[in-house]
């Protein structure tokens, strides 16, 4: 089950690699644009397959593949045709006509809803890993200043404490 505890432990260990801003940032831009991609079914694969082949963090990776979840399928799916129909210039899909029920009339009615399908979900994922970088990148180097500055804060323990001196 996702918790909010679990949630925030997960961003703060992506936050703090021990990498340069930059590679969890493109890790983290990376699994957006799988998160939106056409290819259902095939993200943690997609993912697993990136994070191996570009040696990059596969924490960073996965949770920005993960924001395509049961919770926001829906809405990633509705954005994706709806994407595709006005980037075809395309009327909405027609209605499932429930009388062809067949092989052949459900592939005829799936036909009109590929192609929209694709080309959404294509534009979705590159535009979504082209704002995720950014957007990663000033959050990773921000959450590092504000660590690194929180640890300079602390007083250096000595040999005694006052107490004792």
């Amino acid at each position: 089950m996702v918790s909010i505890a679990n949630l925030r432990a997960r961003i703060e260990q992506v936050l703090h690699l021990h990498e340069s801003p930059h590679r969890t940032a493109l890790a983290v831009a990376v699994g957006i644009g799988i998160a939106f991609s056409p290819t259902y079914g095939l993200h943690t694969i997609s993912a697993v397959f990136c994070a191996w082949a570009f040696r990059l963090n596969a924490v960073a990776l996965m949770t920005g593949a993960f924001v395509n979840n049961p919770w926001t399928l829906a809405p990633i799916l509705a954005a994706t045709f709806w994407t595709g129909f006005h980037i075809m210039g395309m009327p909405e899909g027609a209605p499932v006509q429930w009388s062809q029920l067949t092989l052949e009339g459900l592939y005829a009615q799936i036909q009109t809803y590929a192609l929209p399908f694709f080309v959404g979900g294509t534009v979705l994922s590159l535009l979504g890993a082209v704002l995720a970088y950014p957007v990663a990148y000033r959050i990773v180097v921000h959450a590092r200043a504000r660590r690194s500055a929180g640890l300079a804060q602390r007083p250096i323990a000595t040999q005694n404490p006052p107490e004792l001196r």
